[in-house]
């Protein structure tokens, strides 16, 4: 399924599909979406780049390993729990500040780490099993 119009319109595809991985995930805290859902958009736009381009352009695109991505999603995950206890509080509880960034106050809190972590997680391991499944298929 590598026609012509595949191969020229996936590239910009990915790109919005990544775009609005990003979206979902950071809106996921208010609204539906998430870290896992935004996890499978992202992996779902790789999987359609490795489809159209191949699993090479797709792993230079990626630039670390797609394990390595969700080996370090885990750690960040796993930080945003324990950082709980420093404060006192049990393990996974929130912990919301501000921070001025750019003149701009702007809240941050563990439940975002720990959703970024859940996003590169699926990220990292649903991006390894279609670039396996994908290189298996063609290799």
């Amino acid at each position: 399924m590598r026609t012509l119009i595949f191969r020229t319109v996936a590239p910009y595809l990915t790109s919005l599909m990544i775009l609005f991985s990003v979206f979902v995930l950071l809106r996921g805290h208010n609204e539906p979406g998430g870290g896992f859902i935004g996890g499978l958009i992202a992996a779902s736009a790789f999987a359609i780049y490795g489809i159209a381009c191949g699993v090479s352009p797709v792993r230079r695109a990626l630039y670390f390993h797609p394990m390595a991505i969700s080996g370090f999603g885990l750690l960040v995950s796993a930080l945003a729990g324990w950082l709980s206890y420093f404060f006192q509080v049990p393990f996974m509880t929130g912990l919301w500040t501000k921070v001025n960034f750019l003149g701009v106050p702007l809240d941050l809190s563990t439940v975002l780490f720990f959703d970024i972590g859940v996003y590169l997680v699926v990220l990292g391991s649903i991006t390894s099993i279609a670039l396996a499944l994908e290189e298996r298929e063609h290799g």
